[in-house]
Formats: C-alpha cells, sequence, structure tokens
C-alpha cells in the first residue's frame, strides 16, 4: 500500500495507560512531548496507546509447514492493518529475518522453530529431534533467534492415548540452562499439566497455553514470574479436536473436554496469582494473522478490558524489553476516535495505526 512519509504529526487526546489528556508530537519517527514546529494535526479528542502485541504468533508458517515470502509478508501486513505493532513469533520453520529490515511493517522477536519429537507434533512445523540431542538443538536455535527458544512440551502420546510430556526432565533442566547460557529465555506449548510442572521446575521462562496448570504450577510460575500466554480463542477448537479424537483415543478426548470446561478459570486463578499474562493470538498455520483484537476479547471476557488491552499493549512492551510511549521513543502507537476501555469494539476501528512515524493504516 502507498504509505504516507514519516511525516510531522500532533496528536491531542488522551494516551494510555496513565489515562491522562495531552499533547504528543511525532517527528524523525519518534514521539516528542514537547512541541515540535511544523506538525500537522493528526487528530483531537482521540484515545492514543503504544501498538498492540502479539505475544504468539507464527510468521511464515501455514497449514503445511513454511510459506512462500509472499505469503508471510501478507501475514504481517494484516497484522499491522489490525494495529499489532510488534510480533513475538512462537516458532516457525520460515526464516523471517528478512521482514526485519523492512521499518514499515511490525517488528518481529523471532524464536527460531519450533523442537519437538518425531510424530510428536505437526508435521513440517518444526525440528525434530531424540531427547539426547535436546541441549544442541536449544543452543543452535537460541543462536538463530531473537533471544527466545519455543519447544513442544506435551503432545498426543498414542502408545497411550493421551497427552504426555515429550522431553525427560534432566534433559529439559539442561536444556533451559544452555538457552540461558546463551542468553535466550525458553517458552513451551503446553497444553496438559504434567508438562507444564515440569518445566516449571526445570527453570523455564513462559509456558503457551496453559491450560491443564494446577496450583502448584500457578504458585511456581507466581513466585518466578513466569510468563503465560493463554491463547483463549484459539483453545475453542478443543471442542472439534475432541470429538476427532473420541474414536481412537477416548481418553485423550474428554481430557480435551475438561481442560476447556476448565479454560477461563484456570486463567483467572493465575491472573490472581500475579502471573504474567500477555495477549497471543496464535496466528499462522490454519489461524489467521490479523485476529489479535479476537484474542483480547477473549481476555477482557475474564478479566476486564483495561487489563486485557495491557496485556496487548503497554505491559506486553515491557515484557519484551521495547519502550511505550517515552519522549524520544519510537513512535508505534495507535489511535481511536473513543476509549478502547470503555468499548473494545472500538479496537477494529483505529484511526490511524503508525509505525515509526509512518501513517501505515487509516489516517488522513
Amino acid at each position: 500500500m502507498p504509505l504516507a512519509p514519516p511525516g510531522r504529526w500532533r496528536l491531542r487526546g488522551t494516551v494510555l495507560p496513565q489515562g491522562e489528556r495531552r499533547e504528543l508530537w511525532l517527528a524523525q519517527g519518534r514521539v516528542w512531548f514537547e512541541p515540535v514546529a511544523d506538525c500537522q494535526t493528526l487528530a483531537r479528542d482521540c484515545w492514543v496507546a503504544p501498538g498492540l502485541v502479539d505475544a504468539h504468533c507464527h510468521v511464515g508458517l501455514g497449514p503445511n509447514g513454511a510459506v512462500d515470502r509472499e505469503t508471510a509478508e501478507a501475514q504481517v501486513i494484516c497484522d499491522r492493518q489490525a494495529g499489532t505493532l510488534l510480533l513475538r513469533d512462537a516458532g516457525s520453520p520460515l526464516d523471517t529475518r528478512w521482514l526485519q529490515d523492512r521499518p514499515d511493517l511490525p517488528e518481529i522477536i523471532r524464536a527460531g522453530r519450533h523442537i519437538a519429537r518425531p510424530k510428536r507434533y505437526l508435521r513440517h512445523y518444526g525440528v525434530e529431534i531424540e531427547p539426547d540431542q535436546l541441549v544442541a538443538e536449544v543452543r543452535r536455535q537460541a543462536r538463530r533467534s531473537d533471544g527466545w527458544v519455543k519447544l513442544v512440551g506435551d503432545w498426543i502420546d498414542r502408545s497411550v492415548g493421551e497427552l504426555a510430556p515429550l522431553w525427560p526432565v534432566d534433559t529439559a533442566r539442561a536444556a533451559i540452562a544452555a538457552a540461558h547460557q546463551e542468553g535466550a529465555k525458553v517458552t513451551a506449548h503446553c497444553f496438559g499439566g504434567q508438562a507444564a510442572l515440569e518445566l516449571v521446575a526445570a527453570g523455564i521462562d513462559g509456558i503457551e497455553h496453559g491450560t491443564g496448570l494446577d496450583d502448584s504450577t500457578i504458585a511456581q510460575m507466581a513466585a518466578r514470574q513466569v510468563a503465560l500466554v493463554p491463547t483463549l480463542d484459539n483453545i475453542d477448537i478443543f471442542p472439534g479436536l475432541a470429538d476427532q479424537a473420541e474414536a481412537k483415543f477416548p481418553r485423550h478426548a474428554a481430557h480435551l473436554r475438561a481442560l476447556y470446561a476448565g479454560r477461563r478459570q484456570t486463567v483467572i486463578r493465575a491472573i490472581e496469582a500475579g502471573i504474567p499474562v500477555y495477549a497471543g493470538s496464535d496466528a499462522g498455520g490454519t489461524r489467521p494473522h490479523g485476529s489479535l483484537v479476537a484474542e483480547i476479547e477473549a481476555l477482557a471476557a475474564v478479566a476486564g478490558a483495561e487489563f486485557a488491552l495491557g496485556a496487548a499493549s503497554w505491559r506486553a512492551r515491557s515484557w519484551l524489553g521495547r519502550p511505550n510511549l517515552v519522549s524520544g521513543g519510537p513512535a508505534d502507537l495507535i489511535v481511536w476516535r473513543a476509549d478502547p476501555r470503555i468499548d473494545l469494539t472500538t479496537l477494529r476501528q483505529p484511526l490511524a495505526v503508525i509505525r515509526g512515524g509512518w501513517i501505515v493504516a487509516g489516517g488522513p
């Protein structure tokens, strides 16, 4: 799409999360709290927040594995149009570093490829190895990533007909320690409870989905501030997965239905315990990009709109080491006509999305 130049803009409105009314000036791709000459008024009586953050998505991933470059670019453009300007890629078979050179696209924090065991995850998604190779593979993915490594913590074990951890505890502990030595953090896909319990005890930094978290695991995660990205909206696939599994794996089907029934209460318990919770769409694979707002709405139904917005904007940016709206900081922000804390439908119609001072969606 044609882009307005990274211009000189003036905004007057309510700035989130503080909720204070002020003026902002945008120039040289940065935000300024003091007047800057020759700025054109972009909006008055608006609401402004740091750009949205998708804390769990997969850029370059399609239903059958890696997609081509054109499709990967289209994915992040969909995210950008919805106001998402920072993506934490939670595993992809495509090397997307070339997208990071585009200043008009969302920033991507890459986690390399999923690490799984043979026949214990979705085909063509991840690197498939045996446990004795885990430490070396974690080091390799840590060096190829932007500071995160993604493990598949559990998946159905057909020999027992149920979810089961992929990695022996001592092996996982050694692999997580190796990642930390490389300067990377580790997160893991966990549907059931056992893998999450073991990986948290082994020193992991994040849990994705976390539908099976029990009170003991929640307490440990809160004590160590292990992050949770529950992908609540995408967990709605569980009843369909259970129906597919019923004939061959009835125990697994029943477990999925129980996890689904308790999903909201699990997130409430995590939040009440003090676990840092962030919003992730799980876009990629079979799920469309640009769907973060649906996850914000799902999280708001559990914890309220302001919590959900923070989980998808200012708190998530701080967690990932990126600035919010500070004088002299990057002009990565989203502008709305109304207060999204009162009406979340506002999120679907941004007045302007601005990336590095470029108006990339909406605008005059």
